[in-house]
């Protein structure tokens, strides 16, 4: 990302398109009004932009996408009288990558009740994710997410506050892990945790790993990422007297929320540019809302949340196994090339897989002038 970037979500529109034959032949005033009707659309438009796209192509699942799959969006207000009640299940993959050491940790709890045991005070159904990426070491990663769903739940805030209680529970995990003399509390990590309660979804993401919710075919991503260099984090790095070096905090951290990295943030209590508060996004699910891709930043520097989704999509709906879609996920991204460690979850929000998405076909008639036919003709004549 280039300096002074915004780190706000995509919401660029992408549309992929496919052509497919088939036997029925459309009356010939059918086919002269789409030709027109798109002649006169196309006058005097730029070419589409199709640099959001730059990624695809790799691989041979590409070249069959659906016409209904494709867009990057914002996300939608939530249905507040759906009677939708989501079933939680997940499938995870992690791999070390090129890299020496395996420093990512991840946690898929589809049942909280379950976990937690009866005596917890969980609305149901109840699930939570997180996806860890560590540096420096594997200590901070391994001790959130070992910790991270305790603190939540033995907040005083929760269930009733849960935003309070996970931003209250990233604190005392980071100065926790600072306290523990047996860790070395100079790595570090990013955390990016999804708590479901009911229709309720709540994204928390400290650091440049990402969640991506699969919407009808839609990537819609429900948090940002924080590097350096995104305007929103260099203004709060630089006013807490930071400073970047060639995209490195400090000249030495390539993300901008961390938890740990103790070298870095000094002494509890002192504002530090690094900080471990976590950014939040909280949603209701719908009908509509298909599943959550978890993944680290190992996944994203290779493919795009579209991209991602996309691929899922497809994979869902030929064999609907979560477990395989992630394998499928860091196969891609090792494919393409990625040079960090990987990790992905992927969390369905049915026990069915996504319906295939039906277009109406307009049937509008439609009437062409004299002068529209010779230019038909003559379009046609010339591309002979």
């Amino acid at each position: 990302m280039a300096p002074g970037s915004d780190c706000s979500p995509q919401t660029t529109t992408l549309t992929c398109e496919c052509i497919k034959g088939n036997n029925s032949v459309s009356t010939m005033e059918d086919q002269i009004d789409d030709t027109v009707g798109n002649l006169n659309q196309n006058i005097g438009k730029p070419p589409r932009d199709l640099s959001a796209a730059r990624h695809w192509g790799s691989s041979s699942w590409l070249a069959e996408a659906d016409s209904d799959i494709g867009i990057i969006g914002l996300k939608s207000a939530p249905e507040q009288k759906s009677e939708f009640q989501p079933v939680f299940r997940s499938g995870s993959c992690s791999e070390k990558g090129p890299k020496q050491y395996m420093e990512d940790e991840y946690i898929c709890v589809d049942d909280l009740s379950e976990n937690l045991g009866p005596g917890a005070n969980i609305p149901s159904p109840g699930a939570f994710y997180g996806v860890f990426d560590g540096h420096g070491g594997v200590d901070a990663a391994s001790f959130t997410k070992t910790n991270i769903l305790k603190l939540i739940v033995e907040d005083a805030h929760f269930p009733s506050g849960i935003k309070k209680a996970v931003k209250s529970a990233f604190a005392k995990a980071d100065h926790a892990f600072a306290d523990a003399k047996s860790l070395d509390s100079s790595s570090g990590t990013t955390a990016l945790t999804a708590l479901m309660l009911g229709r309720t979804t709540l994204i928390a993401n400290a650091g440049d790993s990402r969640a991506v919710l699969g919407k009808r075919g839609r990537a819609i991503e429900l948090s940002k990422d924080h590097k350096p260099n995104c305007t929103s984090e260099r203004l709060r790095i630089e006013k807490l007297g930071g400073v970047i070096y060639d995209g490195y905090l400090n000249g030495q951290l390539s993300v901008a929320r961390a938890l740990g990295d103790w070298h870095i943030k000094g002494s509890k209590g002192s504002k530090s540019p690094l900080s471990s508060e976590p950014e939040l996004e909280e949603i209701l699910l719908t009908e509509e809302d298909e599943f959550l891709i978890l993944g680290c930043d190992g996944l994203w520097d290779v493919m795009s949340s579209q991209c991602a989704v996309t691929m899922v999509r497809k994979e869902l709906m030929q064999h609907n196994d979560p477990e395989r879609c992630s394998k499928a996920l860091v196969k891609e991204a090792l494919q393409r090339n990625s040079c960090d460690n990987l990790t992905v979850v992927v969390v369905c929000f049915s026990k069915d897989p996504p319906p295939k998405i039906e277009i109406p076909r307009s049937h509008r008639r439609r009437s062409i002038s004299a002068e529209g036919l010779d230019l038909l003709k003559g379009v046609l004549n010339n591309g002979r």
